[in-house]
């Protein structure tokens, strides 16, 4: 991976309009009136990253909020034997480094690129100055943080009380969600995960998660590829995911 090396894009006015909008419909910006969006918006600084560029390391201190607007940033964290652990992988629209700004200290995980990105970036200054002067922004935030924390603490209910299989399943509907495509009458999810991956992101062996895989497989629920996957039967999926 790239040290982090942070450049100023020179964006187009199509690309600037297309980028506003996706960052006015993100959780931070939802409900904003479109003059404070685009007030706040003119505070950030736009950054474009190439594919495996270091966002920010573990045991960092932070200092520093970020909104993607293209591309996909996993979030990592390594074990005491050396072994990685996948945390999430985050897209268009997701806030990543906010937690850090709200309460100051090291980061507890790794951010990196996983292809060409395109981040606007917003430090704690500046936030705290929002936050002084527009009150309903902490409505805002407050909501997007409900909703990792609701993320989150779904994500280890999985982990107590469903199986492997459900665990899959239910990865492959919430990955289809945030980054599926229509293709040719079927989802189409374009995750960029490796098998293992995959495996840490549901808290599995990559044995028994390919085993998962290729049991949905054989009864036509998806097809697995490289880094995606093509879904058939989602409702399947919802079905063993319960």
């Amino acid at each position: 991976m790239s040290s982090i090396a942070w450049t100023h894009g020179a964006a187009t006015m199509v690309e600037m309009t297309r980028e506003e909008q996706l960052l006015r419909s993100s959780p931070l910006m939802a409900t904003m009136d479109p003059a404070s969006a685009m007030a706040l918006i003119s505070e950030m600084t736009r950054r474009e990253m190439p594919r495996g560029t270091i966002i920010f390391n573990e045991n960092e201190e932070g200092a520093t909020m970020y909104v993607i607007v293209k591309g996909k940033v996993k979030m990592a964290r390594t074990a005491r034997d050396g072994r990685e652990n996948l945390l999430g992988l985050l897209g268009v629209g997701d806030m990543l480094g906010e937690l850090t700004v709200f309460d100051p200290g090291p980061t507890v995980a790794r951010a990196h690129t996983v292809e060409d990105s395109v981040l606007y970036e917003l430090p704690k200054d500046g936030l705290d100055h929002w936050l002084e002067n527009h009150l309903e922004m902490g409505h805002h935030l407050n909501r997007a943080l409900a909703q990792r924390i609701r993320r989150l603490s779904n994500a280890m209910a999985d982990l107590v009380f469903s199986d492997v299989p459900g665990r899959v399943a239910n990865a492959i509907l919430d990955l289809g969600k945030r980054f599926g495509r229509m293709e040719r009458g079927h989802v189409t999810v374009r995750h960029g995960l490796t098998q293992e991956e995959l495996a840490q992101l549901v808290g599995a062996s990559r044995e028994t998660v390919n085993k998962a895989l290729a049991d949905f497989a054989s009864r036509g629920w998806i097809d697995v590829h490289i880094g995606a996957v093509d879904v058939y039967e989602p409702d399947r999926l919802r079905a063993r995911a319960r």
